[in-house]
């Protein structure tokens, strides 16, 4: 059957991808992956300077998840241009940054920094972080500012730009239609939701940051829900995100008219899972009569 899924211009050689923050820059799963059978690997956030992250403690397992509060540490634009581009270059999928600032000219700097390199093949715009100050989801809440800052990407790059939309909202879909008016190829949704967990000794949050994002298969049928409504609203792809572990969980974004998924604290789980998602789309599609990933939308519910 056909797995590739039309971005754009570009296509993904098949659905399944890994998330952004969940999967490093790759190598450091090369030995429990199967690179080959991943669609797309969307690399742990990208920004203009090295960030350190937030305090410690910043991530905490609760009931059917993980909440966390990493605050987008990483190595910097220069340093990933010159030290993961190398490795991920190697690679068969579809190589996506997933772009995050603190401004707008952050976002447009790093972007142009990385415009050259042609083993990119687009970007994930972050505008629904919750773990920083200033940034992610500040913007992505504002329906102007997405538009805005989309509509600026789009016009120094040719290829995707993905606009990764926070479920912390009143509307996601008014948010994703700004996205789309200002030119964005796809959207993903979700990211983390905004989470507690409080020591009830210590009477404080385990968090140091306070509150951080739940990920994992307690929001999935938050995920589905936002994907429908996202998809309803939309004519561009729709990449679904939340709690995928098996491939049933998967197939309930297709349904919920995704065009592609990501998987997320899955992998922390079984980074084998991966491969077990992918096989169980296609045996889902052979038993539907499905012979495109495309042929979802015949069956996806309206």
């Amino acid at each position: 059957m056909d797995l590739s899924v039309a971005v754009g211009a570009a296509q993904l050689p098949n659905p399944v991808g890994v998330a952004s923050g969940t999967f490093g820059y790759g190598s450091e799963y090369e030995k429990l992956v199967n690179l080959q059978k991943v669609g797309a690997l969307f690399t742990k956030a990208v920004t203009l300077e090295p960030r350190p992250g937030n305090d410690i403690p910043r991530i905490i397992e609760t009931p059917s998840g993980l909440i966390n509060s990493i605050g987008l540490a990483n190595v910097g634009v220069d340093r990933f241009v010159k030290e993961k581009i190398p490795f991920l270059s190697q690679l068969p999928c579809a190589i996506i940054p997933n772009v995050a600032g603190s401004s707008e000219a952050d976002y447009l700097k790093v972007v142009a920094t990385l415009e050259h390199i042609d083993d990119i093949w687009g970007y994930e715009i972050n505008l629904s972080c919750p773990n920083v100050q200033c940034g992610g989801m500040a913007i992505g809440t504002d329906p102007a500012q997405v538009e805005h800052l989309t509509a600026k990407l789009r016009a120094i790059t040719p290829k995707p730009v993905i606009v990764k939309l926070t479920p912390n909202v009143t509307d996601i879909a008014v948010i994703a239609k700004a996205a789309e008016r200002g030119g964005a190829d796809a959207v993903s949704c979700i990211n983390t939701l905004v989470g507690m967990v409080i020591d009830i000794h210590k009477k404080r949050p385990v968090i140091a940051s306070g509150t951080g994002g739940l990920s994992g298969p307690a929001i999935r049928p938050v995920g589905v829900a936002m994907t429908y409504r996202t998809s309803q609203a939309i004519d561009i792809p729709v990449i679904g995100i939340g709690g995928i572990m098996t491939a049933e969980d998967a197939i309930q974004y297709f349904l919920a008219g995704a065009s592609a998924i990501q998987v997320g604290t899955g992998t922390f789980v079984d980074p084998g899972c991966i491969e077990s998602i992918l096989a169980g789309i296609i045996d889902y599609c052979e038993k539907e009569n499905l012979h495109s990933i495309s042929d979802f939308g015949k069956i996806a519910i309206t």
